[in-house]
């Protein structure tokens, strides 16, 4: 339901060669982060940027619809699933934690099922073998889940302080035991859900970061799987990589622009099955200067 390929935004392409020199310069940004967090400030001599998708790329599932499992017989009603509007799931996510809450469902019933969560084939390799070389990568999450899910996965099989920043929306339990969740930031894209549009949020990181560091990167990564992954690889150039998981929508959007307006996606594309893929195709790219 959130991946609907109808919610992905496809904002207008710039021409070849211009589109990692725009992503890359400073620009004033309409839109402002509501929720992120940071690990630390990133070192301003690393080589690489790798951005990362959370559900269905990081874990094999997706944790909104995991998190069902806690509620009572592992099933929403549905006079509640039928509330869901298409662009609107941030709302209907709302409504869904509302309910448990008023069901009772307890925090630690939600931190259990999250953290049970498979990661995808061969993430937790890719993991390792960032870790190994944090001198190059600058590594960054960007989800339309939420930051309580995403942090208590991490922090579960001891990847937290492998990201320097987490962009996604806001949740945080209240004094009655309610997981409160909010939307990212409002944005102008006409196609991406009204919380979220990922292409801006890289365009404006990476505007910030070359005006922090003095000089671009010299590749940009993008490791996905859904239509709204499909949104921000727009921003990438010829230098850069999509990474794209094998058969699902982002991979279908990708392919299907390439045979259609080849040059308005710039950047390699690299399907993958496993994160092993990934990690093959970061060695090569890393012995290069």
């Amino acid at each position: 339901m959130k991946d609907s390929v109808f919610n992905c935004c496809f904002l207008p392409p710039l021409p070849p060669g211009e589109e990692a020199e725009r992503a890359r310069r400073p620009k004033n940004m309409a839109a402002a982060p509501n929720s992120s967090s940071s690990s630390s400030p990133p070192p301003p001599d690393r080589r690489f940027l790798i951005f990362f998708d959370f559900d269905e790329t990081i874990v094999d599932e997706s944790s909104d619809d995991v998190v069902v499992q806690a509620a009572p017989g592992q099933k929403l009603p549905n006079w509640l699933k039928d509330t869901y509007r298409p662009g609107h799931y941030n709302e209907y996510m709302q409504r869904v934690l509302a309910y448990m809450a008023e069901q009772g469902v307890s925090e630690g019933a939600i931190r259990s099922v999250i953290e049970k969560i498979p990661a995808s084939p061969g993430i937790l390799a890719l993991f390792q073998y960032l870790r190994g070389r944090s001198q190059d990568f600058e590594i960054v999450l960007l989800s339309d889940a939420n930051m309580y899910f995403i942090e208590a996965w991490l922090r579960k099989v001891g990847a937290r302080q492998l990201f320097g920043k987490i962009f996604t929306n806001p949740a945080s339990f209240d004094g009655k035991g309610q997981l409160r969740l909010g939307p990212y930031h409002s944005h102008a894209c006409p196609r991406c859900p009204e919380n979220m549009c990922k292409q801006v949020i890289v365009r404006e990181y990476l505007a910030r970061r070359v005006a922090e560091r003095g000089r671009p990167f010299q590749r940009v990564f993008y490791v996905g799987d859904g239509a709204n992954d499909f949104c921000p690889a727009l921003a990438l150039g010829p230098r850069d990589t999509a990474f794209p998981r094998r058969e699902y929508p982002m991979h279908t959007l990708i392919a299907e622009l390439q045979g259609l307006r080849p040059a308005d996606f710039p950047a390699a594309v690299v399907p993958w099955e496993s994160g092993e893929d990934v990690v093959a195709r970061l060695k090569r790219l890393a012995e290069e200067r």
